[in-house]
């Protein structure tokens, strides 16, 4: 049975399917099951808040380069170009700026009214990014943090509320959809 559960974001899609598979993520323990299940559902949440296409395939990518809270990586970045060439270099860009938030750094920085210098944590700088990426970091942040803790309960207990306190200062940079599955998941703590 496939582990693709929405219609593709991408023309691409099977052979997206195929590289992450190629690249272990089918074999990855993750809270849900695996890597690749979990990738999956959060293109599919993101596909389900309406979110571009090429967020949604940044989504489905998000772990290539692993993550300031996910270590292993499917990809080196020296090896970029590989993931250019298979998404598109607009989906490519979010899911290197995802991997590469310095999550302590950045989330901090996370104000209602304030563009917030991202940290790098490859680069080890600070960026800005344009409005339109920092929305997709957003979302795409949201929907892998709704589908961990939905998935693990000692994660949701320990840190849903602090996502939840985390996001609301900018949740008019989310969409619509996406503030409002926080608010119901997590709801301030209240559904924790």
């Amino acid at each position: 049975m496939s582990e693709i559960l929405n219609e593709p974001a991408s023309d691409n899609r099977p052979a997206i399917d195929e590289f992450l598979r190629a690249h272990g993520a089918a074999d990855m323990p993750h809270p849900g099951g695996t890597l690749l299940q979990h990738l999956n559902r959060v293109s599919r949440r993101l596909a389900d808040w309406g979110a571009p296409p090429e967020v949604q395939t940044a989504g489905l990518c998000h772990a290539t380069y692993g993550t300031d809270g996910f270590a292993p990586s499917l990809l080196n970045l020296a090896d970029r170009r590989v993931l250019v060439d298979l998404i598109g270099e607009r989906p490519e860009a979010l899911v290197h700026l995802y991997a590469s938030c310095d999550r302590a750094v950045t989330y901090p920085r996370l104000r209602a009214g304030e563009r917030p210098a991202f940290r790098d944590r490859f680069a080890e700088a600070d960026l800005q990014p344009v409005a339109e990426d920092l929305r997709a970091f957003l979302e795409i942040t949201a929907a892998n943090e709704l589908d961990v803790f939905e998935h693990n309960a000692d994660l949701a207990a320990r840190y849903g509320s602090a996502m939840y306190r985390l996001l609301e200062p900018v949740s008019s940079l989310l969409s619509a959809a996406a503030w409002d599955a926080v608010r119901r998941e997590l709801g301030g703590g209240a559904a924790l």
